[in-house]
């Protein structure tokens, strides 16, 4: 670090949700001696988490108008990882790597202009654990994302499913509102020596089986381990015997079948709901928790 430069500290964050989809991006520049704050964001509609990393990287770097002593904090590894081990590499052999092309080059390549002007020491933060400003950046990316979605109109599909699940230790309830035309029906359960990875097929395959074959549905859930199944990872599975990338047995595979079979007959979307604000899960939080009372007490 060179302490004849301003210090400034960086934190970003980007993400896709799904991913490839639309994302968003967000920085904060705190300048240590006035103790200043800025925040910086934006999205794309359709972009993957790696370039809004990228991005909020570079976004963060451009807007600084003086060379400073950056302390440059990340919770991605891809950016860190790339601008550590990997850039200089590329750089010596004229942004060629073996094996393939180089991901997402044209951002690379600026992030690399940007960092030249810099003093930067890169700090790796884990996410989701309680940093204030990592979270910040989380919250202003996900909100760019939220914006996109708020400003896309959905198709109409023949019904909506909205799914929650609740656990108490190893045992949980779950609970499912079905909406076709103008009729709605809420149903629920519970299970003993359950995961909330196994609830939230389970909860998905209830609500499927109540829907004929051939509709088209739009179903709304939390789970990132579910919809990323769903519309990431069951083509692959299936393909490779249900196995994973690296040869393991899938887990909960018996679920998985039987909602694979169950979206092979019904055309389901998976919208991102993580990070939204849903009234219908209000309405089914405080019954997925009754029943997962009820399982804890036998």
């Amino acid at each position: 670090m060179n302490d004849s430069l301003p210090a400034v500290i960086i934190y970003t964050d980007g993400g896709a949700d799904p991913n490839p989809g639309p994302g968003g991006w967000a920085a904060i520049l705190i300048h240590e001696s006035t103790g200043t704050v800025k925040e910086l964001s934006g999205g794309e509609p359709e972009t993957t988490n790696n370039r809004m990393e990228l991005t909020a990287a570079l976004q963060a770097l451009e807007a600084l108008t003086v060379a400073s002593s950056v302390t440059f904090y990340t919770d991605s590894e891809y950016l860190r990882r790339g601008i550590t081990e990997w850039l200089p590499g590329w750089v010596a052999n004229g942004w060629q790597r073996k094996g393939g092309a180089i991901q997402n080059v044209d951002l690379w390549q600026r992030l690399s202009a940007a960092v030249a002007s810099h003093s930067i020491h890169w700090e790796w933060v884990k996410g989701h654990a309680g940093n204030r400003y990592n979270e910040r950046a989380d919250t202003l990316a996900t909100v760019e994302i939220r914006r996109h979605y708020a400003s896309t109109e959905l198709p109409p599909v023949d019904a909506e499913i909205y799914l929650r699940v609740s656990c108490i230790g190893s045992n949980g309830g779950w609970a499912a509102l079905i909406r076709r035309a103008d009729a709605e029906q809420i149903i629920s359960g519970r299970a003993r020596g359950a995961t909330s990875n196994q609830l939230d097929i389970r909860v998905a395959i209830e609500a499927l089986r109540r829907l004929p074959d051939g509709v088209s549905v739009r179903a709304w859930s939390a789970s990132d381990y579910l919809r990323n199944g769903a519309t990431q990872w069951l083509e692959g599975w299936q393909r490779q015997g249900w196995k994973t990338k690296s040869g393991d047995p899938v887990k909960n595979q018996q679920a998985w079948k039987e909602l694979a079979a169950l979206l092979s007959t019904r055309a389901v979307e998976w919208p991102p709901a993580k990070n939204q604000i849903i009234a219908e899960f209000a309405r089914l939080d405080e019954l997925a928790r009754v029943e997962a009372d009820r399982a804890a007490r036998g």
